[in-house]
């Protein structure tokens, strides 16, 4: 099975992997496929909350510790 990877820095920043764009909070990580190429994943999260925002970035990318420093990579299916 093919499966890619989801490269995921969690540090200090509790706004990390997001960005605000006009008013709306959107998603953004790097997606490491199994041919070695990247791709650059942008979701918006239809919110206008930073704190919804937050959930639902860590709902979708099973992030439950923000405060560590690790790098962590998360398979997804192909």
């Amino acid at each position: 099975m093919n499966t890619s990877k989801i490269a995921i820095r969690i540090g200090n920043n509790l706004n990390h992997h997001l960005w605000n764009n006009n008013g709306t909070w959107w998603l953004h990580y790097t997606e490491h496929l199994p041919d070695y190429t990247k791709r650059r994943v942008r979701l918006s999260l239809h919110t206008h909350s930073v704190n919804a925002a937050r959930a639902i970035r860590d709902v979708l990318l099973a992030w439950d510790t923000p405060h560590n420093s690790q790098a962590v990579a998360l398979p997804v299916a192909a």
